[in-house]
């Protein structure tokens, strides 16, 4: 079985910055050190020539042009334009100040603000660098599939669910495991006919790695969704979905990570309900109707509803 992943166009045009944050931890430990100079102000970055950012990251003009072509730049005078033209498009956020760190002097108005920039960029960027290409192959996959087998523990745990949920409520066969010797029980009984989703923000989760790695012995297509496209995980999936959630202070990578994962798996659970649009559709109104009854007898408007025959 062949792997699938390399650099979209996707993430080669999209925002330097998610690439970098994305590709960080793979990095050579010079090249981390000139990728944190670029992260910590890319607007000066555009000024600076590689002399001064090789002397910033303490280290040389070779390595900055490696660190260019480590994420997909030619060299560093493309590099310098794509930060110039991210920065531009977000020189209104930054104006606001929404993007910086929560320190202990914000006010709640403060923290309101930069979580629900940090929750709509996680949004805006994974969409902008996920690959339609990469994400039709995987809807095709899971489609055709026997049954899906998704697994994740932690945050990505309640994420997973989401997606078994979905794909229950529209009649596909799936399941979701957190518990490490169910979810490899479950994986060694896949055949060709299945799909295995892997969910892990860093894509380092031993047990979902693990599992993956039983399902595709069996033969069965394995996808991973991670954050970081030359994780673990990648090594045993045959497709790759990235998110692009960025972590602060007191939103660790568990956080961070939800919003964008949910954000993937809606597209997702769309692309394969549009191909069982007819049976998909009337599975959601049968789905509805079990569950209405089950409600408070208010109206979402908080007004009593009519009873019958009144």
């Amino acid at each position: 079985m062949t792997k699938r992943i390399g650099q979209s166009a996707a993430q080669t045009e999209g925002s330097p910055l998610v690439r970098i944050r994305s590709l960080l931890p793979g990095l050579a430990r010079a090249e981390q050190r000139v990728a944190n100079v670029v992260l910590e102000d890319p607007a000066a970055v555009t000024h600076r020539s590689i002399t001064e950012v090789a002397e910033a990251a303490g280290t040389s003009e070779t390595t900055v042009t490696r660190f260019c072509k480590a994420i997909g730049i030619r060299g560093y005078p493309e590099l310098r334009l794509a930060l110039a033209a991210d920065t531009a498009r977000s020189a209104v956020r930054d104006e606001q100040k929404l993007g910086g760190e929560i320190g202990p002097g914000d006010d709640l108005h403060d923290v309101i603000g930069k979580v629900a920039y940090a929750d709509a960029r996680a949004v805006e960027e994974t969409a902008e660098q996920l690959d339609p290409a990469a994400l039709r192959q995987v809807v095709d996959r899971v489609s055709a599939a026997r049954r899906v087998d998704v697994y994740g523990v932690g945050a990505s745990a309640f994420v997973a669910m989401d997606l078994q949920q979905k794909l229950h409520r529209i009649g596909r066969v799936s399941f979701a495991w957190n518990d490490k010797h169910i979810a490899l029980t479950s994986a060694a009984v896949l055949s060709e006919e299945d799909v295995a989703v892997g969910i892990s923000h860093t894509g380092s989760t031993a047990d979902v790695v693990e599992a993956l790695r039983v399902a595709r012995a069996r033969g069965a297509t394995t996808v991973a969704i991670t954050n970081f496209p030359r994780a673990p995980i990648t090594e045993v999936a045959d497709h790759v979905l990235t998110t692009a959630a960025r972590e602060t202070t007191f939103r660790s990578g568990a956080m961070a990570s939800r919003i964008a994962q949910l954000t993937l798996i809606d597209c997702l659970f769309i692309g394969v309900a549009q191909q069982h649009y007819e049976t998909a559709q009337e599975a959601l109104e049968v789905t509805y109707a079990a569950v209405v009854g089950q409600r408070l007898g208010s109206r979402p408007d908080g007004r009593r509803k009519a009873r019958d025959g009144i």
